[in-house]
């Protein structure tokens, strides 16, 4: 594969998205020219990610090909962009070169000192930990993220992206498209391997392939029976009440929002709420440890960590109630973002928009099974109609479906197939001491939908 450098204009075909605009402020800031489009320009109000990009230099353009001219080098796509697709087409018929957004994001890691964050859930919060960690002592990294760091998004940018003075880089390595076998990092970890996307076998073939691309420190989760398996050496890993793992966290409490826990001793107080967290917080002190960074020094920094967009990021409290708003789109994060929520909250109710009828029939039976034993008998559990981006797909599983099922064993489950119908249900309920739990993922309303149950249901 050709090297990025020699090349001087990227063009990204859905440059708004997550991965792909982290990649683009990445290179914008490099030196690369850098240009793009997305289906959600063009019209007459613009998006504030599209002010965000074009404020660091990088053009935006409609999705309709004008933005593919004959200075441009490269053309980056993603796997969700179809062979038809009108950019792509021109690029072609024009002889521009086409590189897959892993790709270009391996090709890039490969010339830097890389960490790389694995696993099925857990790697936007870890990564955004490790970057601060290593920001407060001194390294300067760099990092592309699957989600917007606060501290950054505080300073007008959207937060996915920022590039530093020193050779490193901290990235998120996905599993779900496969393109974490193409990643050869420094120092690597796998946070927990779920049934996310792929089934066991496959994800733990793709984490093996990723643990053996990385050349220098391998970490696992020796509190994950799955993630243990890959483990290399104990005395890296971390693990949660195992005195195998080299890094140990003991003492959990959660007070407010707030939790505290030790970590071979040395106690660690953080502003976020969930046990996860802690396993999060344990996973990059790990990894920042393998880059020289005693566990003090980490527990320090991570006290005035920030968080990250929609990762149980509070979207409102007033009257005695909360609205949290997380990202959780998978049982086990679905799970965890429950509990987090119950250590606040007299009663939860939680609200989840599946993101696709795919994954929905995918990941259905866990969730009906998984949510159900989490539940408090005061929790509700409710679901709306599935996200639905557009395209062909089969709708043999449906939310309605999953709430019927999930209704035979706890009556506390609720369907409202338009969300909005949600709101005058809680609002006639809601007591004080009540959270309310926002999750889903893809759809880019979900924060805005958060903060208006706040104003209407909540204030």
């Amino acid at each position: 594969m050709d090297n990025y450098k020699q090349y001087n204009h990227f063009f990204f075909v859905g440059v708004a998205g997550t991965g792909m605009s982290a990649i683009a402020q990445y290179l914008c800031g490099c030196g690369k020219k850098v240009s793009g489009s997305d289906r959600q320009f063009g019209n007459e109000t613009k998006l504030l990610i599209q002010e965000q990009l074009e404020k660091q230099g990088i053009g935006c353009f409609k999705q309709d090909a004008s933005g593919i001219t004959a200075d441009v080098d490269v053309v980056v796509i993603s796997t969700a962009i179809e062979d038809t697709n009108v950019e792509l087409v021109k690029a072609r018929e024009m002889g521009i070169k086409v590189m897959k957004r892993s790709e270009l994001l391996a090709d890039i890691s490969s010339e830097t000192r890389t960490i790389a964050i694995g696993g099925t859930s857990g790697k936007s919060t870890t990564t955004a930990m490790v970057f601060h960690i290593m920001q407060e002592c001194g390294y300067d990294p760099s990092i592309m993220s699957g989600a917007g760091l606060v501290a950054l998004q505080e300073k007008g940018l959207p937060g996915n992206a920022w590039n530093g003075k020193s050779d490193w880089l901290v990235i998120e390595s996905d599993e779900s498209d496969g393109s974490i076998v193409y990643y050869h990092p420094e120092i690597s970890i796998v946070l927990n391997v779920d049934r996310d996307h792929k089934e066991y076998d496959v994800l733990m073939d793709l984490f093996n392939q990723f643990k053996s691309h990385t050349s220098k420190t391998f970490i696992a989760n020796q509190s994950h029976p799955m993630s243990k398996q890959l483990s290399v050496n104990a005395k890296l890993d971390f693990g949660v009440d195992d005195d195998e793992a080299g890094f140990n966290g003991t003492d959990f409490k959660q007070e407010g929002f707030s939790i505290s826990f030790k970590c071979n001793g040395t106690p660690f107080q953080i502003p976020v709420i969930g046990r996860h967290n802690m396993e999060n917080a344990l996973a990059a002190t790990a990894i920042c440890a393998a880059t020289g960074i005693p566990v003090k020094d980490s527990a320090k920094a991570l006290s005035t960590y920030r968080g990250i967009y929609r990762r149980t990021q509070l979207a409102g409290e007033a009257n005695g109630c909360c609205v949290i708003d997380d990202f959780a789109h998978n049982p086990a994060e679905v799970v965890c973002a429950i509990k987090a929520c119950q250590t606040i909250g007299k009663r939860v109710w939680a609200w989840f928009q599946p993101h696709g009828f795919g994954p929905l029939k995918f990941m259905h039976q866990e969730l009906e099974n998984e949510v159900i034993k989490v539940l408090r008998p005061q929790d509700f559990f409710m679901l709306s109609d599935v996200y639905y981006a557009g395209g062909t797909v089969e709708r043999t599983v449906t939310s309605s479906d999953v709430a019927d099922k999930m209704k035979f064993d706890n009556g506390h489950v609720l369907y409202f197939g338009d969300r909005e119908l949600m709101l005058p249900y809680v609002k006639m309920c809601l007591q004080p001491g009540d959270v309310i739990l926002t999750m889903g993922a893809r759809d880019n309303t979900l924060s805005d939908f958060a903060k208006k149950i706040f104003n209407e249901v909540v204030k």
